[in-house]
């Protein structure tokens, strides 16, 4: 047989997999090709690289697949309800379908790309020879799509003008917990009602699952606070911002995106879409990186109705701290404009977008 090349090998413990349950079922069990072929060629003829949750996991693992292809990491459920509340249509239009599928379709989750291998967004390779890991690692899987702000907020990498770093999250320094200690497998797998968007529905994880007696626990816990504050209002230090996202293909065809320069800012916000699951009148808000013209390069005017959602959005940051710059006294919060998102600090060209969320009166400025 001729030497292949390092693209063409694909590296399968001869221990341990093998001996495992999905190593015993056969490899064109879920890949597909040709068993029994007498030479590579032949054997790979209609091979899948990354099986079809439906067609293959399904056979095993019914109830998890069933969960699964309604979640928004197979659907991507959330960029449909933003793109067609910002072009006011019904369904996405072509030019915006062809922006979605070079630009956005990378981000859906396979089985696989969280169990076997890393995401293909963020590269791909398998995690471990072929084995198939129950609980992920979450530095290669889950931090893989949500690194530049989840994870470098929640370890603690995002830079200070100084030349420090933000302090990572509390549940992360020392403790080091793992992603998996609040987002379970049910949350991962979509367990429940499909949801539209990320904060669709009831908070999963909630804080006040691992803090439920929060009213006594301090002065500032009366019930006041608690219910017009999200958590991350006094909880969370300044976090990443990103803007105006640019999407196109080069000269040679192959997608990319370009983003002005972020900021890392706290500023909380009118809560825009307040729910009984969410009703909070004060929450933190992020600006997302999107403007009019996000999409131009695939058709002119392809967001007609772009202001019909805020650009600064409900944001959930992941750098908890026990004592803030906000909480360390009445007065770091109340009547202090400086953490509201207040008019001025808002581009004038998205003033519109934003009503919902700007704040028009600080609270407790006298």
């Amino acid at each position: 047989m001729p030497q292949l090349e390092a693209w063409e090998q694909v590296f399968v413990s001869d221990e341990e997999f093998p001996a495992s349950t999905h190593g015993q079922v056969g490899c064109t069990t879920c890949h597909g090709g040709v068993p029994g072929a007498t030479n590579m060629e032949e054997a790979h003829t209609g091979i899948t690289i990354d099986p079809d949750p439906i067609t293959t996991c399904a056979t095993c693992h019914q109830d998890t697949t069933d969960d699964h292809v309604g979640s928004l990491h197979a659907t991507l459920g959330g960029y449909d309800t933003i793109l067609l509340a910002r072009s006011g249509d019904d369904e996405l239009s072509p030019g915006l379908e062809e922006a979605f599928a070079n630009h956005c379709a990378s981000c859906h989750a396979s089985c696989g790309q969280c169990h076997v291998s890393r995401p293909t967004s963020a590269g791909g390779g398998l995690l471990a020879g072929h084995s198939f890991k129950e609980t992920p690692p979450m530095n290669l899987t889950c931090t893989g799509c949500h690194g530049s702000r989840i994870e470098n907020e929640y370890k603690g990498k995002n830079e200070m003008g100084d030349g420090g770093t933000y302090p990572a999250d509390v549940h992360y320094n020392p403790g080091g917990m793992a992603c998996f200690a609040c987002h379970t497998g049910d949350d991962m797998h979509g367990v429940g009602p499909e949801q539209e968007f990320r904060y669709d529905g009831a908070q999963d994880p909630a804080c006040t699952d691992c803090h439920p007696d929060l009213e006594g626990a301090n002065a500032q816990h009366t019930a006041w606070h608690l219910d017009a504050l999200s958590c991350q209002v006094c909880h969370s230090v300044a976090y990443k911002n990103c803007y105006s996202c640019h999407v196109q293909k080069s000269d040679e065809g192959v997608p990319y995106f370009e983003t002005d320069e972020s900021q890392m800012l706290f500023y909380i916000g009118k809560n825009p879409t307040p729910t009984e699951d969410r009703p909070w009148s004060w929450v933190t808000v992020r600006h997302v990186p999107v403007d009019q013209d996000s999409f131009s390069f695939y058709g002119d005017d392809l967001l007609p109705e772009f202001d019909a959602r805020p650009t600064w959005l409900y944001a959930t940051p992941h750098n908890i701290q026990r004592s803030t710059p906000q909480n360390a006294s009445c007065d770091a919060c109340h009547g202090n404009a400086s953490i509201f998102l207040t008019e001025d600090k808002v581009d004038p060209v998205e003033l519109d977008a934003n009503q919902s969320v700007i704040v028009t009166e600080i609270p407790g400025g006298g």
